[in-house]
């Protein structure tokens, strides 16, 4: 059982080392925009966005299942302490994903993930990948340069990137994505965000599909569902091969997400969370 786990990982040469499980599983999360109340001056570009989605201390842990595999773990913290960068005060975010049990015996997965979020644009001013999977490691940082759009990308060397007004990193763009107002949401209706990653422009897109109840360890959420629609042939099967659901609630915490990717199915679940700024929407007994 462990050597054909061992087998799949390794299936047409196929690596999750492109993304990563936290970017893998986060990063398809929350691809879109909605009505957002953001405020501009001309003596200030940066956008000023209202939220009460999330607050420092924040975290989130999810257990990441492979068909019947207990394969991983992921974590999501917003740190206490501000940095300054820029000028601006930030917000420090923690991603992690570690694979664990039969995983771990012959795929090692030890990634982290770090950005540093504007506290009234909710914009990356920094993002740091810090990825160990099997053989394969990756160290690779981004500074983000809202004024002049630009994206700074550090590998042995540094190379400049134009990017458009606004533009995400794929942990950011989860955080940035909770703040948005999605009451007013119609079936069926989609959603872009423009996001960096990989030295290049993503305008990834999500179709809203409506409301459920899921049922999870924690107990039963009252849950917004949505598909983000992602690359085709990179790492998923088809364009509509992820779909998730996040508390239908101030918080927008992702309670679930099912994705098919060329290696077969992963489903994660969220497990744990701490100092969410108000009571997560679950259905009344």
């Amino acid at each position: 059982m462990e050597r054909s786990l061992y087998l799949i990982f390794k299936l047409k040469g196929m690596r999750l080392n492109r993304y990563g499980i936290v970017i893998i599983l986060l990063g398809g999360l929350f691809a879109f925009t909605l009505n957002e109340k953001k405020i501009h001056s001309q003596a200030d570009p940066i956008r000023k966005l209202k939220q009460t989605a999330f607050e420092k201390g924040e975290f989130l842990r999810y257990d990441v299942s492979y068909g019947y595999f207990d394969a991983a773990e992921a974590t999501l913290e917003v740190k206490k302490t501000s940095t300054i960068i820029n000028g601006r005060k930030t917000m420090h975010v923690v991603g992690k994903g570690k694979s664990k049990g039969a995983l771990s015996l012959f795929f090692k997965v030890e990634d982290r993930y770090e950005t540093y979020i504007d506290e009234e644009g909710i914009l990356p001013w920094k993002f740091i990948r810090h990825v160990r999977e099997g053989g394969y490691e990756l160290d690779r940082n981004i500074d983000f340069n809202h004024f002049s759009n630009k994206a700074t990308v550090f590998q042995n060397e540094s190379k400049d990137y134009k990017v458009k007004p606004n533009t995400q990193d794929l942990l950011s763009a989860f955080y940035y994505a909770r703040t948005l107002d999605l009451q007013n949401a119609k079936e069926g209706q989609e959603f872009i965000i423009n996001t960096f990653f990989d030295r290049e422009m993503y305008p990834l897109k999500i179709k809203f599909l409506g409301k459920e109840i899921v049922k999870t360890k924690l107990g039963e959420f009252n849950c917004l569902k949505f598909r983000p629609m992602v690359e085709k042939g990179r790492v998923f099967k088809e364009e509509e091969d992820m779909t998730m659901w996040i508390s239908n609630d101030t918080n927008k915490v992702p309670i679930r997400l099912k994705t098919d990717l060329l290696i077969g199915p992963i489903e994660m679940d969220l497990i744990e969370y701490k100092n969410l700024p108000s009571p997560l929407n679950q259905k009344k007994k």
